[in-house]
């Protein structure tokens, strides 16, 4: 039990530190025009457009696609909302007020970022099935992941954390659709 108090302490140290430079770096201006947009995209209209792209254009893979990517997003909402009520760990902006941006965050709770478990989760998802948008999805959940770091909303090991659980809720998705024989 010390040993996991011992690296509570250091991942939480260092998560200070992180937080204390973002929120007093005084970004250029088309940085703080990406993180916001990037944060703003994490909202669910992005994916919702995605999905909507993918059914009107994108063959008969899209069903199971959007389907796919559905489920796993709807798992991460839970799965989030869950940890977070359980942790009750404070948002960076709990603790010091951020430099220049001045969103609300969606609730009140930090670990784990729910915007980067859907976004890696979808990202992870729909590149299966269309790995010529890898690149592209991965960018996008990458940007979301750092805007929310960024703008004070979650500490860095809020988004790790969120990354790596919405790459599993992913691929658990991924396997769910093949054992039924749909991929």
């Amino acid at each position: 039990m010390v040993g996991a108090k011992t690296v509570w302490g250091y991942i939480q140290s260092r998560d200070q530190r992180v937080m204390r430079r973002m929120n007093s770096w005084k970004a250029p201006r088309w940085i703080r025009f990406w993180m916001l947009t990037a944060t703003r995209m994490g909202d669910g209209w992005l994916w919702y457009g995605l999905g909507a792209i993918l059914l009107a254009l994108g063959g008969s893979r899209a069903y199971v696609t959007v389907g796919a990517a559905g489920c796993a997003a709807i798992l991460c909402i839970f799965v989030f909302k869950a940890l977070k009520s359980l942790s009750h760990r404070p948002r960076p902006c709990q603790f010091q007020p951020h430099c220049w941006a001045t969103i609300l965050p969606p609730d009140q709770f930090s670990f784990p970022s729910g915007h980067t478990m859907t976004a890696f989760s979808i990202a992870l998802v729909v590149s299966y099935f269309y790995p010529a948008l890898e690149w592209p999805l991965y960018f996008l959940a990458l940007s979301i992941a750092v805007s929310r770091v960024v703008l004070g909303m979650h500490f860095l090991s809020d988004v790790l954390a969120g990354a790596v659980l919405g790459s599993a809720l992913g691929i658990a998705s991924i396997v769910t659709v093949a054992s039924y024989g749909l991929v």
